[in-house]
């Protein structure tokens, strides 16, 4: 059902409109709207534009967690706190971090170094010089790299007995040898050449001394002194974060808190330092907001005696139509989340959740009929549903329910198709009530008959809705009305006798009662604004209005035919079901392979499944909401804690 709204206008001293924001706007019962488009113009009523002040403070303490890396907690929502000091203590704060990380990124830089020169000088352990002797001499130039094996290969063949050319080679790779190659130091241009030709790679090494391996041990002493030095640095700043974290992320909480108040004062319509303010509330709650208003000083609330009391005249579009809260009971809950995919109803539409809910399960169960299969998909359903609270899933709980009601009325237990014969037997049944593979007309008979009760139970939904709305042309003469409920049951019934079936409708009634319909239809766009007490004319003459009804009637006969014939998928799931079972246990083979048998029904479950729920889906949306739902309404927006802290982390 839909939740009656009450109109709420609030005035006071401007002074005391961020109170009556807190306690009266903030508690998820207050839906508000601009309330300068509530009032005549010439009265001199403006709203308010003011700049935030908050987001600034939001801003800075999540840019200070994304830079120093951790998470914000999260304080409790009712400790709010914002003062005046918060900046300066902000500021303190940042600039602690900020020497921190000016620390810690010299370590850090102290650190790469160290791991490049390990990482230079043990190629060189072989070397058994002191390096800072050996770059120190004034007449050999010395150079570190690494030679490719074609350049050594080629150096070997072409420079092996040129005096002023010596490579010593230190360590071997796949693709060359790392070592130091010495030369005058009034030859090193020459050979440098050299060597560029053959393709060596230089390597600028840092200053050390002694011999390589010493070399490489100092840094790696090295290495972890400032490895330690990072830890301290990071601990001091772990330990700071948790001195100041309760009070940062209150002060968190508190700026969006206050950002999220302060943007409804823009709703504010202000003359001096006098406010109005308007807003809808369910009628539930009216009591409430009125007592909480009269907590804050000058406050006046009015509601008003009837939601539609509106001058409508200075409406623009939808202004003051009220928003759209539903409510239904708990187990009908789930089944809002494919009301709200479609469209919510319209305030003063009738809210259909609580038939979707009916429909929806009825028709998944009897497609997915298996109680393993079923039980299966419940449990997992709600696992899911409670852990990751996806709505999809909440609704497939009472889905896999109705599953392993009617896996039960056709035998099938994981495939198994007598595995529950001792429950049926100690019922006092002979068997199964219903083997699908040996009825397969009825189940598709019965298929068709589930289709053609809902269709009716939506024309019927419809009918109650054009009522609801004072509609009476609609109800009585529209296609999913009274009208075509006479022309789709006279229907039906003679195309139940031509199927040999045996109608408690003759068919001389059936066709009176099709032909009337049909003239009914065909006039309805006389007949209903007559009945509305409307005047109406045909724009294009009556040759052009009798032309267009005319195909307008055909095409509903066909819409109500196509409709029909659709819910045949339902008892094809039935059979696809039990086919598909059937092709598992041949693959399993005799005896059966329990493998097999856990694959092939964990296949099925899946695709059937996926698919089950899609036509489901299907037949409500272009079978049944076509013919008793418009949609279009507006959801009710009202601003709560919860809402106004959101998700916590995802900036930070």
């Amino acid at each position: 059902m839909i939740e009656k709204m009450k109109l709420v206008w609030a005035n006071g001293d401007l002074a005391h409109l961020d109170g009556f924001l807190k306690a009266c706007c903030m508690q998820g019962d207050f839906d508000p709207c601009p309330a300068t488009q509530y009032m005549s113009s010439s009265m001199g009523y403006v709203s308010l534009n003011e700049e935030n002040p908050y987001p600034a403070t939001q801003a800075r303490i999540e840019t200070l967690a994304k830079e120093i890396g951790l998470p914000l907690p999260g304080a409790d929502h009712h400790t709010l706190m914002l003062d005046t000091d918060t900046p300066v203590y902000l500021d303190t704060l940042s600039s602690q971090f900020a020497k921190l990380r000016e620390e810690r990124t010299s370590l850090v830089e102290q650190k790469k170094a160290c791991e490049e020169g390990i990482a230079q000088y043990s190629h060189f352990s072989a070397l058994k010089v002191n390096v800072d002797e050996l770059s120190g001499c004034s007449h050999v130039a010395v150079r570190f790299g690494f030679l490719p094996t074609l350049g050594y290969t080629k150096l070997q063949r072409k420079y092996a007995d040129d005096p002023y050319i010596l490579f010593m080679p230190c360590a071997q790779e796949k693709n060359g040898y790392w070592g130091v190659y010495v030369t005058p130091r009034s030859k090193a241009q020459e050979t440098d050449g050299i060597f560029s030709m053959l393709y060596f790679e230089r390597m600028r090494m840092p200053g050390a001394a002694g011999t390589p391996d010493e070399i490489v041990a100092n840094f790696q002493e090295n290495l972890k002194l400032v490895e330690e030095s990072i830890a301290d640095v990071d601990a001091r700043g772990k330990a700071l974060w948790q001195e100041n974290v309760d009070k940062v992320d209150t002060l968190y909480d508190t700026s969006r808190y206050l950002s999220s108040m302060f943007s409804l004062r823009r709703f504010a319509a202000v003359k001096k330092n006098y406010f109005y303010y308007v807003g809808w509330v369910p009628e539930s709650g009216v009591e409430s907001v009125t007592a909480r208003a009269q907590t804050v000083p000058s406050i006046r609330i009015t509601v008003d005696s009837d939601e539609a009391d509106t001058n409508t005249e200075l409406d623009s579009a939808d202004l003051h139509t009220p928003p759209t809260k539903l409510k239904n009971h708990w187990w009908a809950q789930p089944f809002e989340y494919f009301v709200k995919m479609y469209g919510l109803p319209a305030y003063g539409e009738t809210d259909i959740t609580v038939f979707v809910a009916l429909s929806y399960t009825i028709l998944f169960g009897i497609m997915f009929g298996d109680v393993g299969q079923g039980l299966v998909l419940a449990v997992v359903s709600f696992l899911l549903w409670k852990f990751k609270h996806s709505e999809l899933f909440h609704l497939m709980i009472p889905c896999g329910i109705a599953s392993m009601a009617a896996g039960f009325v056709f035998g099938s237990f994981f495939g198994y198709e007598h595995a529950l014969d001792p429950i049926y037997h100690a019922l006092g049944w002979a068997g199964k009530p219903v083997s699908v593979m040996d009825s397969i007309n009825s189940i598709l008979l019965f298929a068709i008959s589930v289709g053609i009760v809902l269709l009716l139970c939506a024309m019927a939904l419809n009918i109650f809705s054009c009522l609801k709305r004072k509609q009476w042309g609609s109800a009585l003469f529209d296609t999913n009305g009274a009208t075509g409920i006479l022309t789709y049951l006279s229907g039906v019934s003679l195309a139940f006798n031509f199927m040999g079936g045996h109608s408690p409708v003759p068919d001389s009634v059936a066709g009176c009662g099709l032909a009337l319909g049909l003239v009914l239809l065909l006039m309805q766009g006389i007949l209903a604004p007559m009945v509305n007490g409307e005047k109406w004319k045909p724009a294009e003459g009556w040759g052009g209005y009798f032309m267009e009804a005319f195909f307008e009637t055909f095409e509903s006969i066909l819409s109500y035919l196509s409709n029909t014939v659709s819910f045949l998928r339902v008892g094809a799931f039935i059979l696809v079901h039990a086919g598909m079972m059937s092709v598992v246990f041949t693959l399993a083979g005799s005896p059966a392979n329990l493998v097999v048998v856990i694959l092939g029904n964990a296949v099925v479950l899946c695709l059937e499944a996926l698919l089950s729920g899609i036509q489901g889906i299907r037949l409500e949306f272009y079978e049944m909401f076509s013919r008793c739902y418009t949609g279009g309404g507006r959801a009710f927006s009202a601003m709560d804690t919860e809402s106004a802290l959101g998700q916590k982390g995802e900036n930070a």
